[in-house]
């Protein structure tokens, strides 16, 4: 028989437990977001209505419910559910965790959820201590990640479980979380009918940036500062003025922010570029590393069609090593906005990986005897410059029909100049001197 007074400790533990942790969802029914894969109809959630259930990856951003549809999982099959830390745990951890679901299944039946959260820290090894109990059954294996499976997981263990990707919540399902939070009399803040107005909501929802953990804990802490029953403004803006959106260093989602910097600059979109790189420093990204991309950006993508473009993008980058911020980075904003605007040639950077591939495959050839310095005597002796014609002494300073390869390779030609900015001018130029190459060629 439970006393009074424990139930009194009960309700005082179940208060003292993070907003965010009381108003995990109980059911599938209760769940917000994520329709892509637990809506009605879809794969994963007929697998939990039908008990069909399989080992999964879920792959996606802090805050998505990927921890709640584990338990959700477990709890819908009358399974045992056992949580390891990949942050903490060891491959001792996960031996006990095999024992215990061999136990529960030995002496009743029961089979056992398996959770390893960030999953991703695990070594080669650890992940592969899981694969005989994943293949025999033992444990129905759930991997919560925050990074690309295809890169942090082993190839053994995705070929064995399902991965389903799970995308940021939008503002409305937060603003529903937040007033389900608000009016939730058991395990909410509904005691205390607390009244936020519609517009406070959707600023709590857009501070969250997409995480459903976050929007719960700048709800309760707006409410910790509530001293009636009205957030007030004061409150929610104190709170959402500390909010720093998503940006995770080295991580998936670094790599997609600067892959969308670089591809809208390639793509002459200069105000998505300026969003892109607004967006990384705003998330606390290196402003440097972000200038080094630039100074990329400028050979790769625009090189001799402008080449202003490298010259601005190497002054943002010495104006950010030299003033800091705030004015290094809207001289990096500058830049990012020039290049995004300039004409593109991606000429350089294609002659470049063809002049390297040739190199790879062609070793080490002999330089031409007529191009070697001959600072000695007896480099003379040896024909080292013999026949050099100096360029400058050369009708229009060019020596028509020189051949400057090894002797052992044909003419190449590695640099296409493309109809754009001033490589117009330079492959006009080149045809010019190709002309004049032929027909000294041709009088031989």
């Amino acid at each position: 028989m439970i006393s009074s007074e424990d139930l009194f400790v009960q309700e005082t533990q179940e208060l003292t437990r993070p907003l965010a942790d009381r108003m995990r969802p109980q059911t599938l029914d209760q769940f917000l977001g994520q329709a892509h894969i637990v809506g009605e109809g879809k794969p994963l959630r007929m697998a939990i209505e039908s008990d069909r259930l399989h080992s999964l990856i879920f792959w996606g951003p802090p805050g998505t419910g990927k921890t709640t549809l584990a338990t959700l999982i477990a709890r819908s099959s009358g399974a045992q559910f056992l949580s390891l830390s990949a942050v903490l745990a060891g491959v001792k951890d996960i031996r006990a965790a095999v024992e215990r679901a061999r136990e529960a299944q030995r002496n009743n039946g029961q089979k056992t959820v398996l959770f390893i959260d960030e999953v991703h820290r695990f070594n080669k090894s650890q992940q592969d201590a899981f694969l005989p109990h994943v293949e025999d059954g033992t444990v129905l294996f759930i991997g919560a990640t925050t990074e690309n499976p295809s890169f942090e997981l082993n190839n053994a263990l995705l070929s064995r479980a399902r991965t389903y990707v799970l995308k940021s919540l939008d503002s409305d399902d937060l603003e529903q979380i937040i007033d389900q939070a608000l009016n939730d009399t058991e395990r909410g803040l509904g005691k205390r009918a607390l009244k936020l107005a519609p517009d406070l909501r959707r600023i709590l929802a857009e501070a969250a940036d997409g995480d459903a953990r976050r929007a719960l804990n700048l709800l309760e802490i707006s409410a910790d500062l509530t001293t009636d029953d009205v957030i007030t403004r004061t409150s929610v803006e104190e709170v959402a003025s500390g909010s720093v959106r998503r940006f995770d260093k080295g991580g998936d989602a670094f790599y997609d922010q600067i892959s969308a910097l670089h591809k809208s600059v390639r793509g002459s979109a200069p105000d998505a570029a300026l969003y892109w790189f607004a967006r990384m420093i705003d998330g606390g990204c290196d402003p440097l590393y972000v200038a080094r991309r630039v100074v990329r950006m400028a050979s790769e993508d625009i090189g001799n069609a402008d080449p202003r473009a490298l010259t601005i993008a190497l002054n943002a980058w010495e104006t950010q090593e030299r003033l800091g911020s705030p004015e290094g980075e809207l001289a990096i904003a500058q830049a990012v906005l020039y290049l995004a605007c300039a004409p593109k040639s991606n000429a350089v950077y294609m002659a470049y990986k063809a002049v390297m591939k040739d190199i790879r495959e062609s070793g080490s050839q002999e330089i031409p005897i007529h191009l070697r310095n001959a600072p000695t005597r007896l480099m003379k002796e040896l024909g080292y410059g013999h026949d050099y014609r100096y360029a400058h002494d050369e009708p229009d300073a060019y020596a028509a029909g020189e051949h400057y390869f090894p002797e052992t390779m044909q003419e190449r030609r590695y640099y296409f100049p493309v109809e754009r900015g001033l490589e117009i001018k330079i492959g006009e130029k080149l045809e010019r001197l190709r002309a004049l190459d032929r027909e000294a060629r041709g009088r031989k």
